[in-house]
């Protein structure tokens, strides 16, 4: 199975660095990677380019930036991955083997966050968790039918006819585009969390402190499962 590799990135020039070294690792390589830019003023389209990664150029959102990578992507599977996460040595088999499955329609590595000079256990669980509790709360019918609710710092795969099939994230989507696309493509197959880690940065964590930006995530998980999608990406701000 070909992987591609889209990466949604706005302002990104600080952490693509890193995820080169991690990317240039992978073994085996990956089909292609591709960086969608929301609009970038700091570099990193022509940081990626220099990298030899294909760069489009898109609207600014999540949703609409990856919609805009996987309709050009080229390869059978997809991972969508953010820049500052970090996925294992071997994610291109990890792929290849879940995907194998075919009642599986979307699945994801499990996060560990990670900073510079410590590990945050303490939302690395809470992560964990939430991929439990928030459909057993939210989505209990879903829930019992073995979906579990995924985020983009998870690094979530698919194949990408699914992905097609099923009319991709909501291009309005700047937050929670994820937790949409689970909704969506559960009507496929189950939605897996891998018991395979990738490393994602802890920079928001770093910036608001561990208390403040758990209780972001909780509340924008709240408001998105009430159907509070107007602006919601305005109780969820950027840290670059």
């Amino acid at each position: 199975m070909r992987i591609s590799i889209v990466i949604p990135m706005l302002d990104e020039a600080k952490a693509l660095p890193a995820l080169r070294e991690v990317l240039q690792a992978l073994d085996p390589a990956p089909f292609e990677i591709i960086c969608v830019d929301g609009g970038s003023e700091d570099g990193s389209a022509e940081l990626a380019e220099g990298y030899s990664w294909q760069v489009i150029t898109s609207a600014r959102g999540r949703g609409i930036q990856i919609n805009t990578g996987v309709e050009a992507a080229k390869g059978d599977a997809v991972l969508v991955l953010h820049a500052d996460s970090y996925p294992p040595v071997d994610a291109m088999l990890v792929i290849n083997q879940t995907l194998a499955d075919p009642k599986i329609a979307l699945a994801s590595f499990t996060p560990v966050i990670r900073g510079a000079s410590k590990t945050r256990w303490g939302t690395t669980l809470h992560n964990w968790a939430k991929t439990w509790y928030a459909p057993l709360l939210f989505r209990p019918h879903l829930f019992v039918q073995g979906v579990r609710l995924l985020f983009g710092d998870h690094g979530m795969f698919f194949r990408r006819a699914d992905f097609l099939k099923v009319g991709g994230c909501d291009p309005q989507a700047r937050v929670m585009e994820e937790a949409d696309l689970c909704i969506a493509m559960a009507r496929l197959g189950k939605v897996r969390l891998v018991a395979r880690a990738i490393e994602t940065s802890d920079r928001r964590i770093a910036e608001w402190g561990a208390l403040k930006a758990n209780w972001i995530y909780l509340k924008v998980g709240f408001l998105w499962a009430m159907g509070a999608r107007e602006r919601l990406e305005r109780h969820y701000p950027d840290v670059r």
